[in-house]
């Protein structure tokens, strides 16, 4: 044990060498054990250190357990900050809720002052831990891969500028716990810990002394099968990235989109890990294998002049023009549906010399830009001006020299796809178009006019 015990800081002095972000660094200190082995083991070093505390708010100790690492802040003299949050959805679980409020509010510490290092308390044990629960879940060797020692979480922390670093990862609870004994550090017991309900407590109470009893030493077996993981993983994510830039070549108007007949010459695992990676590099939620199969059935099957539709939580997967687009989620617009046109209502308005005019309804803000060459500033204010979405039928010129034609063709010479179309204003004047988004103005009204000649702009939020 004493040797354990040596080894501790040690151990935590050659992660933190090799931490390849310059102080000043922060603790997530929530009082329990571990982190208050990771409080003192910084400390001791002579670390420049704040520590981070979150308050959810779910036990009623939660308010001692706050007071009682204030206090122990300020008897190491280390910069103390608390945050409070609340777990406003919970449809994730209590625990999944309560991670990602946690590391939200942590985020939002380390920006406000000035961190750039988060250091966690997760050690060989919760390894161990995330381990058996990605397996239990079906996860693939991303998941199994557990956790590093360091890396960049954006999604967690709200920056990818925050390094996430866990410099306890190789030692077990076992050594912490001996290490606390013999220096005698206080810390606060969470009664939740001891709820069985809870996935990884159970996990932690039945499932690993099991495991401990009958194969001794199974935690730093489980790390190395992980390192093996993420092994597998990083050769996996170079040739993700590989085909993700051949499947993204050529995309000219359609802008972030992948080529179908390249995806359709791919093997599924190869076409599979390309989409999870692309899923991934665009921050939306990695869906899973029956998902993702039954996505890929639809779009290799589908006819080529199919408005093809997929949802997905965090976006829709949409197919134009032989490429595969994933279209954020957008609120919906009362009469943006496709191919609604009879329902879409129209707002008359006046332009009285604004900058910018919002139109909250319609998903953006109608600039006026003062150019050389527009519609005349003083003709523009006496119109009754209406915005709507199209309705059929309108057409528009958008030069002298160019033909008069209908928005349909003018959006389809643009390569805009048929669901943004939907979304796109018209500005009228009583018996004209003036403006259509995503096109530009009608020529009609347009010259020369010095230092008052306005030129439409319209931006979606």
């Amino acid at each position: 044990m004493r040797s354990q015990l040596a080894d501790l800081p040690n151990l935590f002095g050659k992660v933190m060498a090799a931490l390849p972000v310059a102080p000043p660094l922060a603790i997530a200190y929530s009082g329990g054990l571990d982190s208050s082995v990771l409080l003192h083991l910084s400390h001791a070093a002579g670390l420049p250190l704040h520590a981070f505390h979150v308050h959810h708010g779910l036990s009623p100790n939660a308010d001692a357990w706050e007071a009682h690492c204030a206090a122990e802040c300020a008897r190491l003299r280390v910069p103390f900050m608390a945050r409070r949050v609340t777990l406003a959805d919970r449809k994730a679980g209590t625990e999944a809720s309560a991670r990602q409020a946690r590391y939200a509010a942590l985020g939002e510490l380390c920006r406000e002052h000035g961190i750039t290092s988060l250091l966690t308390a997760h050690h060989l044990d919760d390894q161990a831990e995330t381990i058996l629960l990605q397996l239990a879940r079906g996860a693939g060797p991303a998941g199994l891969s557990g956790m590093d020692a360091f890396n960049h979480a954006p999604g967690l922390l709200g920056s990818a500028d925050i390094l996430l670093a866990r410099p306890l990862l190789q030692a077990s609870r076992a050594q912490l716990e001996a290490y606390a004994a013999q220096h005698g550090i206080a810390h606060v017991d969470d009664e939740s810990n001891l709820d069985t309900r809870y996935a990884r407590n159970a996990l932690r109470h039945t499932v690993m002394p099991a495991l401990a009893a009958a194969f001794p030493g199974f935690q730093e077996r489980f790390a190395r099968s992980a390192a093996h993981a993420r092994s597998a993983q990083r050769l996996l994510t170079e040739l993700a990235q590989e085909d993700l830039a051949k499947g993204l070549q050529d995309g000219g108007l359609q802008g972030d989109s992948i080529a179908v007949d390249y995806l359709r010459g791919l093997g599924e695992d190869r076409r599979n890990n390309l989409l999870r990676h692309w899923f991934g590099v665009r921050d939306i939620r990695i869906p899973s294998a029956a998902w993702l199969a039954e996505m890929t059935a639809q779009l290799l099957a589908a006819r080529e002049d199919a408005q093809l539709l997929v949802t997905h939580p965090d976006c829709d997967v949409r197919r134009h023009r032989g490429r595969l687009h994933l279209v954020p989620k957008r609120r919906a617009l009362p009469g943006a549906q496709e191919d609604a046109y009879d329902e879409r209502p129209s707002q008359h308005f006046r332009w009285n010399g604004e900058a910018s005019i919002a139109f909250p309804d319609y998903g953006g803000t109608l600039h006026f830009d003062v150019v050389e060459e527009g519609v005349p500033a003083a003709w523009l204010k006496e119109q009754m001006l209406t915005i709507s979405f199209r309705r059929g039928g309108e057409r528009l010129k958008p030069a002298r020299n160019r033909p008069s034609r209908d928005l349909k063709h003018h959006y389809q010479a643009l390569g805009i796809p048929a669901w943004e179309r939907a979304r796109l204003p018209v500005v009228a004047i009583p018996g004209r178009l003036l403006f259509a988004a995503g096109i530009g103005m009608d020529c009609h009204y347009v010259h020369a006019e010095l230092n008052s000649a306005i030129q439409l702009r319209w931006v979606a939020e």
